[in-house]
């Protein structure tokens, strides 16, 4: 399954806003926006740090 699809999965199940999930992972709010919009995707840090959110890793 797509990253961006997992991680919005996440979200939803935990209940957790766009702006959390930006704070949670170092990033703006309107970056966690547009990944989950399709107009771009994270980099690699930021891949990085999505896989260790999914994981339950801190």
């Amino acid at each position: 399954m797509d990253l961006i699809k997992r991680l919005e999965i996440y979200r939803l199940e935990n209940k957790i806003s766009q702006e959390k999930l930006a704070e949670m992972l170092g990033v703006a709010f309107s970056t966690v926006n547009r990944w989950l919009n399709g107009h771009t995707e994270p980099n690699k840090i930021q891949k990085y740090h999505i896989e260790k959110l999914l994981k339950g890793k801190k």
